[in-house]
């Protein structure tokens, strides 16, 4: 586990959800050759299998917010990041880092960060006052329909947003990034060409897209030196499997979620 209280202050972080990215699909997808970008910066070049705390972004964000991130998907307590304090929590260790604040994100810009939102799926649209919550949480959000869910080249523009804000914000000033991926949530059936409905290729042709357009915002990150990655789900989705379609329901396809956190090293000087 990194320890996060040596990152604190010091580093810039990073936090990107690809929204509704199931486990498998990205265990195999990275097998077969379909992320090489993700293979290249990935822990052992493999992701981790994890438990979600919610089935669906709105309660999994909640949570994330909260420091509770995805678990690891074995028994036993498990430390985590980032905390905030709470009485009794069995969870926290010397390497998590303890914010006296209700949510990470008010934490962070209590620690001197600039808190950043690309949103992606309708819980970060602000058209609604349900949709103003989760972004509400940042000093800065965006949202706009080309980064939403039926947006075609919604990663191109969400990464470009996050590379531009982070090329503008000074060196000196910490950020905190957090990226809402929206492509591979449904609709994704038109990343595969000729599909009419969603399934596990469509699914997996949406994660093929984004991988191709992560490497924006690694080298902004980069450029601006070392930085924390965290890089997840929030939950997965099911097509059809023991009946079930969709999420927000209790099955281990939905609770099952790729998982990495690693040190991206600055850019060579």
């Amino acid at each position: 586990m990194i320890n996060a209280n040596y990152i604190v202050g010091h580093y810039d972080i990073a936090f990107v959800v690809l929204d509704t990215l199931r486990y498998d699909v990205a265990r195999d997808a990275l097998r077969a050759g379909r992320t090489p970008n993700l293979a290249a910066i990935l822990p052992n070049g493999q992701w981790e299998m994890r438990h979600t705390p919610g089935n669906f972004t709105y309660a999994a964000h909640q949570a994330f917010f909260a420091g509770y991130l995805p678990t690891p998907a074995l028994p036993g307590r498990h430390p985590r990041l980032f905390a905030v304090r709470f009485p009794g929590s069995g969870t926290t260790t010397p390497e998590t880092y303890v914010f006296d604040t209700p949510d990470i994100v008010s934490g962070l810009a209590k620690a001197g960060y600039h808190t950043l939102c690309i949103g992606g799926v309708n819980f970060f649209d602000k058209q609604s006052p349900l949709g103003q919550v989760l972004p509400g949480y940042f000093a800065e959000s965006h949202w706009s329909p080309d980064m939403g869910v039926s947006g075609r080249r919604s990663t191109e523009f969400q990464v470009r947003l996050a590379a531009d804000r982070l090329d503008e914000t000074p060196p000196g000033r910490r950020m905190f990034l957090f990226l809402n991926i929206s492509a591979i949530h449904p609709p994704n059936h038109f990343f595969l060409p000729g599909a009419k409905e969603d399934n596990l290729q469509t699914h997996t042709a949406a994660l093929a897209y984004v991988d191709q357009h992560l490497p924006t915002l690694f080298a902004a990150l980069r450029r601006r030196g070392p930085s924390l990655l965290i890089i997840c789900s929030d939950h997965g989705t099911t097509y059809g499997e023991d009946g079930y379609t969709g999420h927000r329901l209790s099955h281990p396809i939905v609770w099952n979620v790729p998982y990495a956190e690693l040190i991206l090293p600055g850019a060579m000087r």
